[in-house]
């Protein structure tokens, strides 16, 4: 048992009481003075929740901050909430939380963290699994410095990589008795009969379900285990083995199932959800690579595996079942590592910090969520009523060294199933508005974020760049500035940079003749989508209605389909309509109200080819 927090140090309010009135008094009379004020909690949606509300030490305490993967940053929050208020060597400590992809954080830590663009710097780094710090040694070390994290790191938590499957699915294949692999979901993938080998036509072809494994964990592990399951291996695997023709043409062959990427399983999982409200859920996604934990929060109806908010929506009408592969799987075992500019005291907190995190209580609340244990065990939740096996997995595959990781995520790049994007960008008049404290405009910001995540493109994706705002070109609200082609990224560069904002905002009819330019020119063996960015609403009121338009970006059921990803930029962007426009094609609507974090948000819808 943990020890519990001594009694929390508190500020003399009188102080506060003082700045309150005065603090209410002002802004009384700027309302009268000037009409009112601005809603100022826009600026800060989207923030990775590393903020200092709540705190529960004074200014002499010490500030612990914690950059965790996704998947489980929303639980932390919530253990270091009850955690801040102890003292370490006489002085309280404060746990703050923030969520980041380990792929994000990883590139972070590596280029060297800007607070700016990636959010409060951690002194201590909580990724999803070990191979993030392996590949963060390779990448840092490679140069002139010094890896921030250590090698060994201590666990917090586990849980294995699994094929979720809808359980129909999984049945037609022979689940539970079979022992299903990545051998069958290159047989699935491969046939063009599809579900209708199962004698399930109505299912369609094969879909496959895969984050980015440069960015996801879960991306990064399935990777690793398709190469695996090509060789037959299940440790010491080399570059030679990831190089080897039989192994990159089975790892293509799964590639090409594959719906699209990203960043996070989350896109999936909601999306799934939402085809499963409408009776649709067989239609989507025939399965996706995820934590085991996951299809446990999806079964509860909590696909963001959010502790606040279990409960709020009810379970699914098709479960998921998870499939742990039969060539072996790897686990995510959330290493917790101290940053090496931590100071003695912040090390001395992390450490105790730690040692709460693996105390009986707290591992209690981490298996409440179908973690296992930091010793791998299987808790309550590993259940075959949750669609999970507790004696699972059979086999567990070591993580291949830095070297090989590397190399396979360079192999990846050249494998991975190529996509046909067209990138639509708003340029009207309000975007040339200056984003506070960067000496630039909203465009700017946009241009740049655009011009960066270009070289995540490969030279087999076909990319285009189109601009809107009012009458581009004659009536149309939208002119071509690069057609849809490959390697043409000089020419993409050139042009984005070279854009300028005047006009208003016509974005249903733009949205709507994107979609269909993708659709006329879409590719079965491709990822068939529109990357669109706006900063605001509708101004055209000659163009289509919202309700006009959202029917016409639907397919029937079990058709390829073109997807929306677009990006609410800016405080005034309408965001809601965009996660409909999103949510019509499955694809997802990404948020960057802050325009700051418009860089990063740029990266991640990118990371969906």
């Amino acid at each position: 048992m943990y020890p519990p927090p001594q009694q929390k140090r508190r500020r003399s309010v009188a102080p506060f009481i003082v700045a309150v009135i005065v603090a209410g008094a002002l802004i009384v009379g700027l309302k009268t003075v000037f009409g009112g004020m601005p809603d100022v909690g826009k600026a800060f949606r989207g923030d990775a929740g590393g903020d200092s509300a709540g705190r529960a030490c004074g200014d002499d305490g010490i500030t612990l901050t914690v950059s965790a993967s996704s998947d489980k940053a929303e639980l932390l929050r919530t253990m270091a909430k009850s955690y801040s208020g102890h003292e370490v060597d006489g002085r309280c400590v404060d746990v703050v939380v923030s969520s980041k992809a380990s792929g994000d954080a990883m590139q972070a830590l590596a280029r060297g963290w800007n607070a700016r663009q990636d959010g409060p710097k951690p002194d201590v780094w909580t990724p999803a699994s070990a191979g993030w710090v392996a590949l963060l040694r390779h990448r840092v070390e490679g140069g002139d410095r010094q890896s921030p994290a250590s090698a060994d790191n201590p666990t917090i938590a586990k849980s294995p990589l699994v094929i979720a499957m809808p359980k129909p699915m999984a049945q037609a294949l022979g689940w539970p008795s079979k022992k299903i692999g990545w051998s069958d979901v290159l047989d699935l993938a491969d046939d063009p009969k599809g579900w209708a080998k199962y004698d399930h036509p109505e299912w369609g072809r094969f879909r496959l379900g895969k984050t980015n494994p440069n960015f996801s964990t879960s991306g990064l592990n399935a990777t690793v285990g398709a190469y695996f399951a090509a060789t037959g291996l299940s440790g010491d695997l080399t570059e030679r083995d990831v190089t080897g023709a039989k192994a990159r043409d089975f790892v293509k062959g799964v590639e090409r199932s594959i719906v699209h990427y990203g960043d996070t399983t989350l896109t999936f999982l909601t999306n799934l959800q939402r085809a499963d409200d409408a009776g649709t859920a067989m239609s989507y996604i025939s399965a996706v690579t995820v934590e085991e934990k996951s299809v446990w929060d999806y079964n509860q109806g909590n696909p963001t595996g959010d502790p606040k908010t279990l409960g709020d929506h009810a379970k699914p009408k098709v479960p998921l079942v998870a499939i742990y592969p039969k060539e072996g799987t790897l686990f995510s075992d959330h290493p917790y590592a101290v940053l090496s500019w931590a100071d003695a005291a912040k090390k001395a907190a992390a450490a105790d910090f730690l040692k709460y995190l693996r105390a009986s209580d707290q591992q209690k609340e981490f298996a409440k969520y179908a973690f296992r244990s930091f010793d791998g065990k299987p808790t309550g939740h590993i259940t075959a009523a949750d669609g999970l096996d507790p004696k699972q997995p059979a086999t567990t595959l070591s993580t291949p060294t830095p070297q090989v990781l590397d190399r396979m995520l360079r192999s990846w790049a050249e494998l991975r199933k190529p996509a046909n994007v067209l990138m639509v960008m708003d340029v009207s008049g309000s975007m040339g508005a200056d984003v506070s404290g960067t000496g630039k405009t909203k465009l700017d910001l946009a241009k740049q974020a655009a011009v960066n995540a270009l070289p995540q493109f490969g030279p087999n994706d076909r990319v285009g760049l189109w601009m809107f705002s009012l009458k581009q070109d004659g009536e149309k609200d939208y002119r071509e500035l690069v057609p849809m082609g490959r390697n043409n990224q000089s020419r993409l560069k050139s042009r984005i940079q070279g854009l300028i904002p005047s006009g208003g905002t016509g974005l249903y009819d733009t949205a709507l003749a994107s979609y269909q330019e993708v659709l006329r020119h879409q590719s079965g063996d491709a990822i068939n989508a529109v990357v669109f960015l706006t900063d605001g609403k509708n101004e055209d009121n000659n163009s289509i209605s919202l309700d006009d338009l959202l029917p016409q970006l639907r397919q029937e059921t079990g058709q390829d389909t073109v997807r929306m990803f677009t990006i609410a930029y800016g405080g005034d962007a309408d965001l809601d309509v965009l996660r409909r426009i999103s949510q019509s094609t499955d694809a997802a609507a990404y948020d960057s109200r802050k325009p700051v974090s418009i860089d990063q948000v740029f990266t991640a819808v990118i990371s969906n080819f």
